[in-house]
């Protein structure tokens, strides 16, 4: 009885959800779905979630924000009740590992270190604290505990901030412009022998290296790749709605009027701003 007053209990915080997920996964009363699920299965959800908190915050939409943190935190519970399930960990081992690290990391804020310091030297702090707990995991490697399914373009710039610890690093962005040039070359190279295995190959080159132009420019490409994705959304949504002023779709037109069409709407952005 007390297991349902907890579920109805519209005040009952993190226990409340730690409950419900229980009872999804019983395997008597649960819910066949829940109960099938894997790791494995319910990573691609996980993913999935981080990037709808992420779109939430990127169009302000703080009324959703609440409900996709939600979404966010039900992924973690899922995760830690299977690894109780296989008797490995619990919730209260991830947040209770999460509080050690966050204490551990910040002596200046829960230790005897001074807060005066600037920014820039706290994060180095912060990286060298990394660097030991990598090692204490004989992660020795510069590029040790860079995770392997994280988006390509956040795991390059990732691996190219190891790398430049290190000294792997060009000193400044002309020598990377001219590596962008090399990577376009090579690219149209590779085009021309209609070679497709070399064509993929060369194109993740230049993907690579537009990475690294971002890192220098402190850019981060996930984020300027979304607002272009944004941007071309907004100005094909502007040519369908000038196109359907006049009882059509992009079918009744060609690339030709889509074109002048794509002009008229950046043209129309540019005066609004």
């Amino acid at each position: 009885m007390a297991e349902n007053d907890i579920i109805h209990d519209p005040n009952g915080g993190i226990a409340r959800l730690l409950e419900i997920m229980r009872r999804l996964r019983d395997p008597q009363t649960g819910c066949p779905w829940d109960i099938e699920q894997t790791f494995a299965t319910i990573a691609p959800y996980t993913i999935e979630e981080a990037y709808e908190v992420a779109d939430a915050i990127e169009r302000q939409a703080w009324d959703e924000l609440r409900g996709e943190l939600g979404d966010l935190l039900f992924q973690s519970v899922f995760h830690a009740q299977m690894a109780s399930e296989a008797g490995m960990f619990d919730f209260d081992d991830v947040a209770n590992t999460m509080s050690d690290k966050m204490v551990a990391r910040h002596p200046h804020v829960f230790g005897n270190e001074s807060r005066e310091k600037s920014a820039e030297q706290q994060t180095r702090d912060w990286e060298t604290i990394k660097a030991a707990e990598r090692a204490g995991k004989n992660q020795s490697g510069a590029l040790d505990g860079v995770a392997v399914h994280l988006p390509a373009l956040t795991r390059a710039v990732k691996l190219q901030k190891r790398a430049a610890r290190v000294g792997f690093d060009w000193p400044d962005t002309s020598h990377v412009l001219d590596k962008v040039q090399e990577e376009i070359g090579e690219l149209v190279e590779a085009r021309e022998s209609g070679d497709p295995a070399a064509i993929k190959d060369e194109f993740g080159d230049l993907l690579f290296v537009m990475a690294n132009l971002a890192r220098h420019w402190d850019i981060d490409p996930e984020e300027a790749l979304r607002g272009a994705n944004a941007k071309f959304t907004r100005r094909f949504e502007g040519i369908e709605a000038r196109l359907a002023a006049d009882g059509r779709t992009p079918k009744d037109s060609d690339l030709a009027e889509m074109d002048a069409l794509w002009d008229a709407v950046k043209v129309e952005e540019r005066t609004k701003k």
